[in-house]
């Protein structure tokens, strides 16, 4: 499979019938979905996506996605993997939903408190878990924006002359261009142009914009 830039649904289930199944409710909520029958398949396929790519991107992938993620299985079980996912970031990103039987719900509850989005018991409700699916989804797309946002930010910071740098950061302690003037042994005017280049490079029109900015970020 390739990644799109649609979110996408990963289901990691050793039963046939419950891939089968979760692919069928998905596509009446009109959304995508890719099934997976063990762990160690769908490690195979971050693998091959990855392949050539920087380390890093691994626990930054492009593409809002979340993971329906059978807690026994053959082999590698989804706590294993749950397990990998949390140690390279992806569940960040990628939030995990737990298909769970009775007797394996303590351990989901375990392991909703260390990371996982939440957990649904065998045989669930279609709609409430397609629901989670959903709302997993939007968290997913919600975090990737901000990542997004952040690169962003790191981008225009480091076109920042040094000078600029120290004026923006007065500005936003709230120093007016007199105060920073006699702060930097620079004249008013200097200031003024330092200022105004910093609102061009940061995307802002007001010292009230770079304040929110770098807050929002911080």
């Amino acid at each position: 499979m390739s990644f799109t830039e649609a979110p996408i649904v990963f289901i990691v289930d050793d039963d046939a019938s419950v891939r089968e199944g979760m692919a069928w409710l998905l596509r009446t909520r009109r959304l995508l979905s890719a099934s997976f029958d063990s762990a160690e398949s769908f490690l195979l396929m971050l693998q091959k996506e990855m392949d050539g790519a920087p380390s890093a991107s691994l626990s930054r992938p492009r593409q809002a996605a979340c993971i329906l993620l059978d807690v026994r299985m053959p082999g590698m079980s989804g706590l294993a993997l749950f397990e990998q996912l949390l140690n390279n970031g992806l569940a960040q990103a990628w939030p995990v939903i737990f298909l769970t039987g009775h007797a394996d719900v303590p351990t989901a509850v375990d392991s909703v408190k260390r990371g996982a989005f939440d957990f649904c018991e065998k045989p669930f409700s279609d709609n409430a878990l397609v629901d989670r699916v959903e709302q997993a989804l939007a968290l997913s797309q919600e975090r990737l924006n901000q990542r997004q946002n952040q690169l962003r930010l790191q981008s225009r910071l480091l076109e920042l002359t040094e000078r600029e740098h120290d004026v923006m950061q007065l500005v936003v302690q709230g120093l007016p261009n007199k105060l920073i003037a006699d702060q930097l042994d620079i004249s008013v005017r200097t200031v003024e142009v330092h200022r105004a280049r910093v609102f061009d490079k940061m995307d802002v029109k007001s010292a009230v914009e770079l304040v929110k900015l770098m807050r929002a970020h911080a």
